[in-house]
């Protein structure tokens, strides 16, 4: 007999985020329900270790791990799910989308079915079948656009940065606009998924949480051109000792967070939830590097020059400079911190992930 909101749901479930968290509540004892079906290899032409990573749940972990290859617009498929699985739901993590900033431009009709319809879609859910449930959200930074490059940096050597005394140097806040600026379709359709569950957290009274996510990385995520840039340049410059860097002269900054420590901020939102809770989570500032100073840790590990091609125009709508600021966050759950450093992460994946 299953327990009363014993359950957890991961949509994305073999994705990077999605595959951590899967791991994160099954050690501590949950049952775990997984949803993805591999949209990821197929819209990138890329292999995503998913038979593996089904193959070592199963035997890691037995029946306490369950998958359904559904896609998340299935609503056919999810309706019977969520009417077996109706009250012992505990909590929806969604990690299931479109995750390519360049992507999207090719076809911004499937990338928003993917990214809005398909979580307005499990929100009805969510409402009609187990409200007394958690709904996490992975969003992203992206939602902020591109205003961040309007801030007044300075070029340094190897980065981009802020003065000291600037009220962002420690990073972007909750409270950055995300309105009037260039988000990249990608951004603009997480953004509308962004705001419904917040909606749903404020006037249905629901305990929705929402992630705004920058750079996460790990050993479990195979990178692409189009997303996972750390994982692919890792891969770039080991394998083919060449990497090109796209615009801002390698100098744009990104702070960087382990899969592992977003699923513990996830825990820790599920056993203390809000009603459309909103939280930058990210590496901070202590995580931040340039592609430049990134470049040249990895090459520490490689020990040989690699050959740098450089393309003058940026990407369209991206970031000169991104730190997040995750201070509310801590100050609402002060036992989190960040446990993976960026030189942890770049060992992981260069150990176990190439």
């Amino acid at each position: 007999m299953i327990m009363a909101n014993n359950r957890i749901i991961v949509t994305g479930s073999f994705g990077l985020i999605g595959f951590e968290t899967v791991n994160f509540f099954l050690k501590k004892g949950y049952e775990v329900v997984g949803v993805d079906n591999d949209i990821r290899g197929e819209l990138f032409s890329i292999k995503t270790n998913y038979e593996k990573k089904r193959e070592y749940l199963k035997k890691t972990y037995k029946s306490k791990y369950t998958h359904y290859e559904y896609d998340i617009r299935d609503q056919k498929k999810l309706i019977a799910l969520f009417k077996r699985l109706n009250k012992s739901i505990g909590l929806i993590v969604h990690t299931a989308a479109q995750t390519s900033h360049d992507w999207s431009a090719k076809d911004p009709i499937e990338d928003f079915s993917i990214n809005t319809v398909a979580t307005l879609d499990l929100l009805e859910l969510y409402k009609k079948y187990c409200p007394k449930a958690v709904f996490i959200f992975t969003s992203t930074n992206k939602v902020y656009g591109d205003c961040v490059n309007k801030l007044n940096f300075i070029e340094q050597n190897e980065r981009f940065d802020l003065d000291q005394k600037s009220s962002e140097f420690n990073g972007i806040s909750e409270t950055f606009s995300i309105d009037q600026s260039k988000h990249s379709p990608f951004g603009v359709s997480k953004a509308s998924a962004d705001l419904y569950v917040q909606e749903y957290g404020r006037y249905y009274n629901l305990k929705t949480g929402v992630f705004r996510l920058g750079v996460v990385s790990g050993s479990s995520q195979n990178g692409a051109f189009e997303q996972g840039f750390l994982s692919y340049m890792i891969k770039s410059l080991i394998n083919t000792n060449q990497f090109t860097i796209i615009g801002y002269k390698g100098k744009q900054v990104r702070d960087i967070i382990d899969a592992r420590d977003v699923a513990n901020a996830f825990y820790l939102f599920f056993k203390n939830p809000k009603k459309g809770g909103v939280f930058n989570m990210g590496g901070g500032r202590k995580n931040s590097f340039s592609i430049l100073e990134l470049i040249r840790k990895i090459v520490e590990i490689k020990k040989a020059k690699p050959k740098i091609k450089y393309q003058s125009k940026a990407r369209q709508g991206d970031h000169k400079w991104w730190i997040t600021d995750f201070s509310k966050f801590r100050e609402t759950y002060p036992s989190w911190h960040i446990e993976y450093s960026v030189e942890d992460i770049i060992l992981d994946i260069y150990k176990n992930g190439l």
